[in-house]
Order: structure tokens, then C-alpha cells, then sequence
């Protein structure tokens, strides 16, 4: 082997080490460096240089928020049913060397502690409470988790119940319970629309009545007005017709009086009061006229009377 090869060969090892002795970190990750098999530093983003053949990149670490699906676990609850729940975990790396060296595998621990605290959370509750109290689960879980894995570096973000899945004849008889709720709520809503309807069309009739009542009570009104006002019409048409007769009759006295004043004598007066008395007794058809005499003799004077009136 010529000295060309071995030169070229020599700058190809170098060439080979300075290119691997470059490190690009991508956003979102870290790199745990070691040197010679101790750790040394945590790389961040960025480009950094080692030292081939002496540093080596442990572990690549995300630090970005990461899902971790949990498969469907047999729990019993506190009644002895036997359900199967499963679990969805975000969490963050946020100390990388912890989560490298502190466990070996920190998806495992994860993992594990979920199942193993679940059970004993579910294990003091029954059938009812689990099925209505995610939330409380979810954050007895995320208490308990985020306190263990504080040690690996990892903040547990959220826990989150997926599915709870009771055994089938459970399901059946939930299901029958759930019918049994739909009928007597249709049958609550039922009875009251029809209460509705009831207190609607009384209050109908009621306003009906009201208005009725008012109808009549306007018709009333109106009728006595219109009698108060005919009688009020007759009454003065009465009163009209006596003014009437206490006029004429005043007229007649004031004649009578200056008749009496022009003849100077009170025969005439006499004679007067005498046709009058006769007039009364003439209207009653029973009365039995009988004249004396000197009625008879008046006659004459009552006649000049008369021509005096006419006069």
C-alpha cells in the first residue's frame, strides 16, 4: 500500500470525525451527551461540536406534550363488578437526564402507575359512583401520577377515562333502567302538556265569562241610561205640560181677578166657584146632581159670567 492510500485514508478518517463530531439538535428535542460513558451535558436545539471517539449521544429525549394510549384494563369496583376501563395520558418530559437515567423506561412507568393506582381508586367505589364520577377519577389519577413521576423528569399534563365498559348483562339492565327513565319523562311531559292545555282552556272560559259579564255589564248600563234618559224626556215634558196648565190657570185667575176688579162685586166670584164644583161632580157618572133653587136663580149671573170671560 502505496503512502497516497494511507494519506487519503487518513484525511478520510478525519474527515469522517470532524462530520460526526457535529450535532444538529431539532427544535423540540434534547440530546443526552455522555463522555467516556459518564454523562456530561444535555444538548438544546441547536448546532453543537463533540469530540469523536469520546462523546456519544445517549438518548434523543422530545420535550414536546406526547399522548400515551393505555389499553383497556379489568377493574372491580367496589360491589363486585368487574368493568374494563381504559386511559388516555399527556404528559412532558421536562427534566430529560431524570427521565434517562433515573428509570429505565419512563413510558413503562407511566403505564404501570396509571393501571396500579386506577385499580385501588375504583376497587373503593361502586358501579354508580365510577360511572358518574370520571372527573373525580381523573383527578385522584392526576394527583397521584404527577407525584410519582416528578422523580423521572415528567409532568403528568391531563388524565383522561376513554371508555368505562360494564359487563353485558349489566349493560341490558342499564339500558332497561334508561328506558324506564325516557317513558316516565315522556309520561312527566305528557301529563304536563295536558295540565297545559287544562289551565289554558280554563283560563279561556274564565276570560270568556269576564268578557261576557263586562258585555253585559255595558249592555245594563247603556239601557239605563237610555231609561234615564226617556224618563228625564217625560219628566220635563211633564213638567212642561204643568207649567203649561199653572199658566193657563193663572192667566184665568188673572182674568177672573180683573174681571171681579171691573164689575166691583163678588157674585161673580161666587157663580165661578159654583161652575167649578159642578164641573167635579159632573165627572163622576155615580154623583146625583140635585140643584136648589137658588142655584137655579144664579144661573144668570154665572151666564154673565161667562160672556164676561169670553169678553
Amino acid at each position: 500500500m502505496g503512502p497516497e492510500i494511507i494519506l487519503v485514508i487518513i484525511l478520510a478518517i478525519v474527515f469522517l470525525g470532524v462530520l460526526s463530531s457535529v450535532k444538529v439538535v431539532n427544535t423540540g428535542e434534547v440530546y443526552i451527551l455522555e463522555r467516556l460513558g459518564q454523562f456530561y451535558k444535555v444538548l438544546e436545539p441547536g448546532w453543537h461540536f463533540t469530540i469523536p471517539f469520546i462523546d456519544f449521544v445517549r438518548k434523543k429525549v422530545s420535550t414536546k406534550q406526547q399522548i400515551l394510549d393505555i389499553e383497556p384494563q379489568s377493574v372491580i369496583t367496589k360491589d363486585n363488578v368487574k368493568i374494563s376501563i381504559d386511559n388516555v395520558i399527556f404528559y412532558k418530559v421536562m427534566n430529560a437526564k431524570d427521565a434517562v437515567y433515573n428509570i429505565e423506561n419512563f413510558h413503562h412507568g407511566i403505564i404501570y402507575s396509571t393501571i396500579t393506582n386506577m385499580r385501588n381508586i375504583v376497587g373503593e367505589m361502586t358501579l354508580d359512583d365510577v360511572l358518574s364520577g370520571r372527573d373525580k377519577i381523573n383527578s385522584k389519577l392526576l394527583q397521584i401520577i404527577d407525584e410519582i413521576t416528578d422523580a423521572y423528569g415528567i409532568k403528568i399534563l391531563s388524565v383522561e377515562i376513554k371508555n368505562i365498559i360494564p359487563p353485558a348483562e349489566i349493560q341490558q339492565a342499564m339500558e332497561k333502567q334508561m328506558r324506564a327513565e325516557r317513558d316516565k319523562r315522556a309520561a312527566i311531559l305528557q301529563a304536563e302538556g295536558q295540565k297545559a292545555a287544562e289551565i289554558a282552556r280554563a283560563e279561556g272560559e274564565k276570560q270568556a265569562k269576564i268578557l261576557t259579564a263586562e258585555a253585559e255589564k255595558e249592555a245594563n248600563i247603556r239601557r239605563a241610561e237610555g231609561l234615564r234618559e226617556s224618563q228625564l224626556l217625560e219628566a220635563e215634558g211633564k213638567a212642561r205640560a204643568i207649567e203649561a196648565i199653572a199658566k193657563a190657570q193663572a192667566e184665568a185667575i188673572e182674568k177672573v181677578n180683573r174681571a171681579i176688579i171691573e164689575s166691583g162685586t163678588n157674585e161673580t166670584v161666587i157663580a165661578l166657584k159654583q161652575v167649578e164644583a159642578l164641573q167635579e161632580m159632573a165627572k163622576n157618572p155615580a154623583n146625583k146632581l140635585i140643584l136648589p133653587n137658588e142655584a137655579i136663580s144664579s144661573l144668570g149671573s154665572i151666564a154673565a159670567v161667562a160672556d164676561m170671560l169670553k169678553k
